[in-house]
């Protein structure tokens, strides 16, 4: 469910919970009839049938985008991480060098308005001056070096260190597209109204930007234009989002040599000394064609040009945490794409923005307060469960042959679980924060996070790394790592409560831990081994079988509108329903083996399997601003809440069963035609 981004080549889960906190109070019931619309029949409208009232009373309040289960969650954990950051803000006494006086430095200095005002752009000054300096081609090269490795700015391509998909036990320097600012290539290539409307506005920003460093309102607009012109040159360059997600097509490792041919102009062996890395022969590219217009486009470009765009990056990257007129532009900018009424308060950007840099010094904070042991013991119990349900499962199909179920089973019993927050914290050795100096903390940060990266080359595969921080309300699954993860903040109502009866945890987490091992197994997931390698363990006929079936699920899912004629893209979140579908399945599996799943017995009017389906329901109630709605649709490779809501239960036998649905009814499918994969 991150069931959010792919980091470490993280799949994860969706948007997910928050933390199981002494003081969190359970509620009244854990089905509540009140925030249903029953007047609706559940065969036509599950969705509103099981969240029509609450979604009524919920409206998307000023400060958020949208507005559902996840956020109630979330708003419930950023005002503990207040609690937790402001009480280390507070603490005079906290020794120097402490885990708590660095949380408390890093939030003082960011909560310091009065500072970050008075100095107005001055901390990147000497950033834009350096820009100005730059007299070569070969010179913009270097200065993108400099401003990638001091924490400055990734401008042009990624540049990262990870995994060898196909030999996990080896980190390697990878390079990725990259160059643009907005969210997705299709906003620079495409003409409909809202592609147009964004561009416009981005447009405005770029010269209001560069009006508050002192360019007049003609010269800002030239500028504004110079910066569009050479992104929309590397968003046509750009590989779609859909065709990243194929794992083979993105990995392509060339000894630097040979990838050099392909980028006369960029000679990569003394690219990557500049970026301090040494002793590597081999780079993995995830698109290559990306870099022959990029070589192009140091050719074509003119250096005056390059320069502009390089002083954008300086800019863009620093507004968000300049004074009040830059954080001003940066926000209507962000309003024109998402919809959103108002700022988010400070302190709330800023203790997000605390656990988004120095996430595993205020994790150890949050998991001594926050965190009970029992709720890891209960948390390995369920994974358990869920193992041995998605085991039965795989023994089960009636579509796969024995060679590659025995291939699945090694791949399941080999998932490593990891709940909570990490055995071995980071300890952010040589990282200076300053009580004093917020802007050059973030520069200190980014600066110490590359050096952390670059690192890890030459050294064994840390297995015991979080790919998410302790107080994250998400979870993930790495296929590299053949990992499942969940943070400690995903503890808690509507995904899990030690009060609830069976039903409730299992359509809550244990939906979630089953859709973490589904990808494992969906389809991309499935494209890797068990010790977490690109490599194929699939006969080419139980392939062809599963591809038909995601194709079929990639159609129920194009099928779904969520504005006017915008449609969900059933390629781009193919593994998120994947992983909702066999989730899901998997969780009922393991919730018909518990007391209650045998039972009949009634909790407030609803069977254990109502129960169980209704609690899945409401972890995905919500509303959502048009403005994000299309601008998700484009980006988010998970499907929006109505949809993930139907979408698993639709193709599920018990699902028809618990709530009578019939021929007739709106989202009644034939047995025939009900999709199953996991």
């Amino acid at each position: 469910m991150n069931i959010l981004k792919l980091t470490r080549h993280i799949a994860a889960l969706g948007i997910l919970a928050t933390g199981y906190t002494a003081s969190a109070q359970s509620p009244a019931k854990f089905i509540d009839p009140t925030n249903m619309d029953l007047s609706v029949k559940p065969g036509d409208d599950f969705y509103t049938y099981a969240s029509g009232t609450w979604i009524k009373n919920n409206p998307v309040p000023a400060k958020e985008t949208r507005w559902g289960s996840f956020n109630v969650l979330r708003d419930f954990n950023i005002n503990a991480v207040k609690g937790l950051v402001e009480d280390a803000a507070a603490d005079k006494t906290a020794p120097v060098g402490s885990v708590k006086k660095r949380v408390g430095d890093f939030f003082a200095a960011a909560m310091d308005s009065i500072a970050i005002e008075k100095l107005g752009y001055s901390p990147i000054k000497a950033d834009l001056e350096k820009v100005k300096q730059l007299k070569t081609v070969q010179d913009i090269l270097d200065h993108t070096v400099y401003m990638r490795v001091s924490g400055l700015a990734s401008p042009m391509f990624g540049f990262s260190v990870g995994q060898d998909r196909k030999n996990v036990t080896k980190y390697l320097p990878q390079l990725g597209q990259g160059g643009t600012t907005l969210p997705d290539r299709d906003y620079y290539l495409k003409d409909d109204s809202r592609s147009v409307k964004i561009r416009e506005a981005y447009t405005t920003y770029m010269t209001t930007l560069f009006g508050l460093i002192g360019y007049n309102n003609t010269e800002g607009q030239k500028k504004a234009a110079t910066v569009m012109s050479i992104e929309k040159k590397f968003a046509d360059a750009q590989m779609s989002r859909v065709e990243m997600r194929d794992p083979y097509k993105t990995y392509n490792k060339f000894t630097v040599a040979n990838f050099s041919k392909t980028t006369p102009s960029v000679d990569w062996a003394k690219m990557l000394l500049k970026l301090k890395v040494s002793g590597q022969d081999t780079i993995l590219v995830s698109a290559p064609k990306f870099f022959v217009t990029f070589d192009e486009m140091l050719k074509s470009v003119s250096l005056k040009d390059w320069k502009t765009y390089l002083e954008w990056n300086v800019l863009k990257n620093a507004a968000p945490n300049l004074s009040s007129p830059f954080v001003a532009a940066n926000f209507a900018f962000n309003q024109v794409q998402s919809g959103q009424k108002v700022q988010t308060p400070r302190w709330q950007r800023m203790s997000q923005l605390t656990d988004g840099t120095i996430g595993e010094l205020l994790g150890q904070l949050y998991v001594a307060k926050y965190f009970k042991p029992d709720a890891k013991l209960r948390m390995t119990e369920l994974i358990s469960n869920l193992r041995k349900a998605f085991e039965i499962r795989i023994k089960n199909l009636d579509w796969m042959s024995a060679a590659t179920k025995e291939k699945a089973l090694a791949k399941l019993n080999a998932f490593v679980p990891k709940i909570g927050y990490p055995e071995k914290w980071k300890n952010y050795d040589g990282l200076v924060i300053s009580r004093a100096a917020y802007f050059q903390n973030l520069r200190n940060a980014g600066a110490w996070g590359y050096k952390e990266s670059i690192d890890q080359l030459g050294k064994p595969v840390d297995r015991t790394r979080f790919g998410m921080t302790p107080p994250t309300v998400n979870a993930y699954y790495s296929p590299t790592m053949n990992e499942i993860v969940f943070p400690a903040g995903i503890l808690q109502f509507p995904f899990f409560d030690p009060n609830a009866d069976d039903a409730v945890n299992y359509g809550g987490i244990g939906a979630v831990i089953g859709h973490e091992m589904s990808h494992g197994f969906d389809d991309s997931g499935s494209q890797y081994d068990k010790d977490g390698n690109l490599r194929n363990w699939w006969t080419d006929e139980d392939k062809t079988k599963f591809e038909a079936k995601t194709k079929a699920l990639g159609e129920q899912f194009d099928a779904y509108t969520v504005l006017d004629t915008i449609h969900v893209i059933g390629k781009l979140t193919m593994g998120e329903n994947i992983g909702d579908l066999g989730g899901l399945n998997a969780a009922y599996t393991a919730f018909k083996l518990t007391k209650q799943g045998q039972s009949n017995e009634k909790i407030d009017g609803f069977t254990p399997d109502q129960r169980f389906f209704l609690s899945w329901a409401q972890v995905w109630r919500g509303n959502i601003l048009p403005e994000s709605a299309a601008q998700l649709i484009k980006t988010d490779p998970h499907s929006p809440g109505p949809y993930r809501t139907i979408g698993a239960p639709v193709n599920m036998d018990a699902w028809y069963e618990a709530f009578d649905v019939k021929p007739g009814d709106k989202l009644y499918k034939k047995p025939e035609n009900r999709i199953r994969i996991w």
